[in-house]
């Protein structure tokens, strides 16, 4: 199932993505005169406060609105996807992501992408959704969808890797991996709650039904969810759980032995 993303929607209902982003944005560092590629840049507010350490930026996402979103923030960002990087090789000290690697449909060729356009001894500073990553709300959609006949469209919506399997995903692309952690984030949504989250990040689940039958689909999940992520105060807090790594890059000598292994 394809994502599509509207920017309104999103700024308004998915501020909490770069909100919370302070943690991956300390692991990376970023120093002066860097070159840094923010991979999944969405609407480039990340992208901005990169570059405002003085590191020279560049981003990259696969939606176009997002792509113009970003551009109108002053930055160098083009369209294109995590699995054809439109860079050339050991271009970059680091390359970035935030809350975009789980929506990667090729793992395997994202990370040949990120090795080959990395220079030797570069980092890949990351945080994507982790195992058990709204795991009720999945739960509650697929029932949903289920009881309508459409019991496969959220099928890999998504990938949420423990960190045992992402790091030997890693390792097998020729990182060595310094950091990873596993982060509970039980996080509040805007007050437009469950409702506005299902049709902000399962556009593209919603899209690929009758489109008589999309508030249908909505309703029936969020009366799901209700009693397990609504506080007696009608606030709702989304169960998010974040995977965070820093992985460096090996040398060319290294990225050889790999490839004839």
């Amino acid at each position: 199932m394809t994502q599509t993303w509207d920017t309104e929607a999103y700024a308004q209902n998915g501020a909490f993505v770069h909100g919370l982003a302070g943690g991956v944005l300390e692991w990376l560092a970023a120093r002066p005169g860097e070159r840094i590629l923010d991979l999944g840049c969405g609407d480039g507010q990340l992208t901005q406060r990169i570059a405002a350490t003085g590191a020279s930026v560049r981003g990259v996402d696969a939606s176009a609105e997002m792509v113009a979103a970003a551009q109108m923030r002053g930055m160098e960002v083009v369209q294109a996807s995590a699995e054809s990087l439109p860079y050339p090789d050991a271009e970059f000290d680091a390359v970035f992501s935030n809350a975009a690697l789980h929506w990667v449909r090729d793992q395997d060729a994202m990370m040949a992408e990120v090795h080959r356009v990395l220079k030797p001894g570069g980092r890949f500073v990351a945080e994507m959704g982790g195992h058990g990553n709204i795991a009720a709300i999945r739960v509650a959609l697929m029932a949903v969808l289920a009881r309508h006949e459409y019991g496969d469209r959220e099928d890999g919506v998504n990938y949420y890797p423990t960190p045992r399997a992402y790091t030997a995903r890693l390792q097998r692309h020729g990182f060595q991996v310094q950091q990873m952690t596993l982060i509970p984030r039980p996080t509040p949504l805007a007050a437009s709650g469950m409702r506005a989250w299902l049709r902000t990040f399962r556009a593209g689940v919603l899209e690929s039904l009758p489109e008589d039958l999309r508030d249908t689909v909505v309703e029936e999940t969020a009366a799901l969810l209700a009693p397990a992520l609504r506080d007696e105060e009608g606030n709702w807090i989304a169960d998010y759980v974040r995977l965070r790594f820093i992985g460096t890059c090996g040398t060319a000598d290294a990225r050889v032995r790999l490839a004839s292994a």
